[in-house]
């Protein structure tokens, strides 16, 4: 075979767009995750091109220096205590570069690895063991335009799976601005995870979002005065592909604020 599991590849048919890790090999197709991105794809192996630029990793690198959070904080006379974050995610290497993302932060994140499907069972129980201002439910997802149209939620990989878990987080904490909800993943039902409960929710554009997205807006979230409303604008703006990948409401921040440190 011309590619061996962990392979970075790109895809003839789409322009090689986007960079894959090559995660399986089973009866001559070849199963990829994004690299970066949070896209799970199958393809044969003629429709695969060795990726061998280094623009990826430059990219990446400018990427995550542009969306490092800022260190505008008075530690001189105040102190601070973010809000804690829960991160439920569909795969584990993703979940891993967002807890890094959440350590560099400072910022107290537990991370749990679970299976989209799962979720809603569990979710109230880990609500009540965390405590967490803000929970994040993703993973993989995708729509499937041959299945039906974007308000089909039957069209879509995982998107009924995020609402079903978004609704059990509800019943748990009614108010949005007590439990701040960060749902989907790419190409997700963006308007139905909105209507579910969700504070923020991918995908208004129905793109791919990158694998660090939902954990910026937490992060950002997270590092918000608890009594002041977020510039909605601004944050969304942080994420790799804006709007059209995330969006939400006007909520406040979950940071307190005290005096003397």
């Amino acid at each position: 075979m011309k590619f061996d599991i962990g392979d970075l590849v790109t895809r003839k048919s789409y322009n090689n767009d986007l960079v894959f890790i090559v995660t399986d090999i089973i009866d001559d197709m070849y199963y990829l995750k994004g690299s970066n991105v949070r896209l799970c794809a199958d393809s044969p192996e003629e429709d695969l091109e060795e990726y061998k630029s280094d623009k990826l990793e430059k990219d990446e690198e400018k990427f995550i220096e542009r969306v490092k959070p800022l260190n505008e904080l008075n530690r001189t006379d105040y102190f601070y205590l973010p809000g804690k974050i829960l991160h439920i995610d569909g795969d584990k290497d993703y979940l891993n570069k967002c807890l890094k993302y959440y350590d560099d932060a400072n910022i107290w994140a537990m991370g749990i690895c679970e299976k989209e499907e799962n979720v809603s069972i569990y979710i109230k129980e880990w609500l009540e063991e965390y405590r967490p201002n803000i929970v994040i439910i993703t993973g993989h997802d995708a729509y499937y335009k041959k299945l039906g149209k974007k308000d089909d939620l039957n069209s879509y990989k995982n998107s009924a799976k995020f609402v079903e878990a978004v609704r059990e987080a509800r019943k748990y904490e009614q108010s949005h601005d007590k439990l701040i909800i960060i749902a989907g993943a790419c190409q997700s039902d963006y308007e139905e995870l909105i209507r579910a409960g969700a504070n923020f929710a991918s995908s208004p554009k129905r793109i791919n979002i990158h694998a660090l997205d939902p954990a910026i807006i937490a992060t950002r979230m997270s590092l918000s005065d608890i009594n002041k409303d977020i510039d909605l604008k601004t944050i969304l703006e942080q994420t790799k592909y804006g709007s059209n990948g995330i969006g939400g409401i006007i909520t406040k921040g979950t940071m307190y604020v005290g005096y003397p440190r």
